[in-house]
């Protein structure tokens, strides 16, 4: 279904109305919809600003809700166009939406506080606590265990990136299922020497989730329930996979690239922890505040200080106990990605602002981090903001060593890399972008800025693109 976008901007007036009220004509919540910032520039040229509906019609992205953190409350919360698109039900400030992978830093949570009690050691072997599923034992295990601290940074060496979720007529595992490879994606197995190198892996957190749940003799979800949500005043937030019917009055539906929607909706995540929270950004926003409080040593409702504190220290890949943290130290941070759903957000760490951003939309990823840095740059944050790219002239000679076809392990996912006038062409999933070199081994998509790094590793050459790395296929 298209947007139109005199409709779209009806919706979003009268919506914005009902929202949270936000002071005058030249506050932020106007700078989003008037003014948004792109996600990068290009160095030497001026920033191109467009107003939301624009790039909501542009994109084709239904609905977007987002939260701002400021002075330890929330300063505003607006909804803007439509929950369910084919109803043209709005979007309003109470709309549950799929965090998809922001589910891990509050996920994290649970598993702390096992730490903070004594019951589990972050550096020991998790298989010490493992009762209804082990990691099996390899050559790589023989070298280092993997240990909680190695699944909640993403170093323990495991495999399975992501998850696509479960339609509405498909079986749906439990979560030794899952580990198994009993649904529709491999098993979750040490694939590195754990502690070696980040290696993104949702399977890492399905493992954390099996840990909490055995460790606590319950279901995961109540856990999270008991232990993290209902403390911290996240009432409308839920776990639960899939989502009770009686939870569903006010649900977003996720749509494709195209607007169509998800089939059923939404996809079920038996992946709770790595992909299966529903959540508004107000109540993320709630979320974000009490992991700064306990960093400041103001509140133990869910976590200690010397605890929050470690889980914000970012290791050697900017990666703490659960968020990602800025490469200047200033903020947590994560984004997310299920099946019709794109979010992000970013918090102080030391402070008491963040914003919040969720749409229910594959191309809702551009969006909400336009709105994540149109938010800073209104208030002065220090971030985040739209990154600079500086092209660089690369010889045809040397952008060739990198054509081919990279592979994405143990999943169905390829990158075609040719050569183009000025720097490479990537094709994936029927997509092309044009990537311009900033380096040697680096380039970037004109379009959205998004970095792609190639390198050299012992089994040939490696692609690196957001959290997905493909090795290329031997000619």
């Amino acid at each position: 279904m298209k947007i139109h976008r005199p409709f779209l901007v009806l919706v979003l007036a009268a919506v914005a109305a009902c929202s949270e009220p936000a002071p005058g004509p030249s506050a932020p919540p106007a700078r989003v919809e008037s003014a948004l910032l792109p996600t990068f520039i290009i160095r030497g040229e001026p920033a191109r600003r467009t107003s939301l509906a624009d790039r909501m019609e542009a994109l084709g992205v239904p609905g977007v809700s987002v939260a701002v953190l400021l002075d330890g409350e929330v300063a505003w919360a607006r909804g803007y166009g439509f929950a369910d698109l084919e109803s043209t039900r709005p979007v309003t400030t109470q709309t549950l939406f799929q965090a998809a992978s922001i589910s891990k830093p509050v996920a994290a949570l649970a598993a702390l506080q096992l730490v903070q009690e004594g019951r589990i050691a972050l550096d020991a072997d998790v298989n010490r606590y493992l009762t209804g599923w082990r990691v099996p034992a390899n050559a790589f295990t023989a070298e280092a265990p993997v240990t909680l601290r190695g699944l909640l940074t993403h170093r323990a060496g495991l495999s399975v990136s992501g998850f696509p979720g479960y339609g509405p007529a498909e079986a749906v595992p439990d979560t030794a299922g899952v580990l198994n490879g009993q649904g529709n994606t491999d098993p979750v197995r040490v694939v590195l020497p754990p502690g070696d190198r980040w290696r993104y892996s949702g399977g890492g957190y399905t493992v954390m989730q099996q840990l909490v749940a055995d460790v606590r003799g319950a279901p995961f979800a109540d856990v999270m329930r008991r232990r993290v949500l209902d403390p911290i005043g996240m009432v409308r937030s839920t776990y639960e996979q899939p989502i009770p019917p009686d939870r569903r009055d006010d649900i977003a539906t996720g749509h494709r690239q195209d607007g169509t929607p998800v089939r059923g909706g939404w996809h079920t995540y038996p992946e709770q922890a790595a992909a299966g929270l529903w959540t508004t950004p107000s109540e993320l926003a709630l979320y974000a505040m009490e992991v700064q409080r306990a960093w400041r040593g103001e509140s133990t409702r869910v976590l200690g200080g010397v605890l929050a504190r470690e889980m914000l220290t970012p290791d050697p890949d900017n990666w703490g106990l659960g968020p990602g943290i800025s490469e200047d130290g200033e903020r947590f941070r994560h984004g997310g990605s299920n099946q019709g759903f794109r979010s992000t957000f970013a918090a102080a760490i030391d402070g008491d602002d963040g914003v919040f951003v969720m749409t229910n939309s594959d191309a809702g990823s551009p969006l909400a981090n336009e709105i994540a840095i149109t938010v800073a740059e209104a208030y002065g944050w220090s971030g985040p903001r739209p990154a600079e790219r500086v092209p660089v002239d690369l010889p045809a000679a040397a952008r060739e060593r990198y054509v081919g076809t990279y592979a994405v392990a143990g999943r169905e996912i390829e990158f075609e890399v040719e050569l183009e006038e000025r720097g490479l062409l990537l094709t994936w999933r029927g997509e092309r972008a044009v990537l311009w070199p900033s380096g040697d081994s680096t380039f970037f998509d004109v379009e959205d800025g998004r970095e792609v790094r190639f390198s050299w590793a012992p089994d040939g050459v490696e692609l690196t693109r957001g959290t997905l790395r493909a090795t290329r296929v031997p000619r």
